[in-house]
């Protein structure tokens, strides 16, 4: 939901129309006032807000909104008036996130809401087991060792995941079996063996990361 806070009916018409013939949802306020009160309850995607507004204006709005842990991160667009360069710096500085000059087209607008979405938009996390320069990203399912690409079966992969999610930990060979071939499997424990052996060939000097307890099967124990 974007909203336009503008004090002139037929400007704030144009932009909620613009916005919402566009594909996004759109609400229009008339005063700081009653925009305020609703983010009390509600938090729009971006906020186009002017500075010139009746009661409260756009430059005490943004200072309340960024002072708020909870607003404090809603992308916020200034219009300002052709040749208020002070309100547009003081905007800025604010943490305001692009300044439309008016009079603004409406495509200026629609592309400006656009580009200030995809710059806020958060980050999605990788999802990495990094250990040392070992970095196995579950995501990509790709391993680096020391930012060199290490190529690896799936099955590799897997006993090599398991070993970062729980380093210092001693498995059995029959416990990586079931881990990672499945209960279902009706191999030898050698399988294991063999994995283990091509796995630790293909990881050069982090090889001797996995080490293997005698009488019981293999752990990964971190060396630096």
């Amino acid at each position: 939901m974007i909203w336009c806070v503008e004090d002139e009916s037929s400007i704030r018409d144009i932009e909620v129309y613009s916005l919402q013939s566009t594909g996004f949802e759109a609400r229009g306020f008339a005063d700081g006032v009653s925009f305020w009160e609703a983010l009390q309850t509600e938090q729009p995607a971006l906020v186009v807000l002017d500075v010139m507004l009746p009661g409260v204006d756009g430059i005490e709005l943004l200072r309340r909104m960024k002072a708020s842990a909870i607003l404090r991160d809603i992308p916020v667009v200034m219009a300002t008036a052709k040749g208020a360069e002070y309100d547009k710096i003081q905007g800025l500085d604010l943490g305001a996130d692009y300044y439309l000059t008016k009079p603004f087209g409406v495509m200026e607008l629609v592309s400006c809401v656009k580009a200030v979405l995809r710059r806020c938009a958060p980050k999605r996390a990788e999802h990495l087991l990094k250990t040392g320069g070992l970095i196995v990203n579950l995501d990509e399912h790709t391993v680096t060792a020391d930012g060199e690409r290490v190529i690896l079966t799936y099955k590799e992969f897997e006993v090599l995941r398991l070993f970062l999610s729980h380093p210092g930990v001693a498995f059995t060979r029959d416990q990586l079996m079931e881990e990672v071939w499945g209960t279902d499997y009706c191999g030898e424990t050698r399988t294991v063996d063999m994995h283990i052996r091509t796995l630790r060939q293909k990881l050069g000097r982090y090889s001797d990361w996995i080490e293997t307890v005698r009488n019981v099967g293999y752990r990964l124990e971190v060396k630096e």
